[in-house]
């Protein structure tokens, strides 16, 4: 049992004193490039569906 309430002072003085937090600037910043990083990411894997489904309609239109 001292282990475990060990484990979590530790954490929380970790947590406290060593973790430096973003200010609101950073963290807008951090979360604009993350939705720009997403939405180009969603528009690449819709590019490659969209070409991915083009090509097998042609081909199974080739056996018909």
């Amino acid at each position: 049992m001292h282990k475990l309430s060990t484990y979590f002072k530790d954490s929380y003085k970790e947590l406290m004193e060593k973790v430096t937090w973003p200010n609101w600037d950073q963290l807008t910043q951090s979360t604009m490039i993350v939705i720009g990083a997403t939405l180009v990411i969603t528009g690449v894997v819709w590019v490659m569906d969209f070409i991915a489904n083009g090509s097998l309609k042609f081909i199974y239109s080739l056996f018909n």
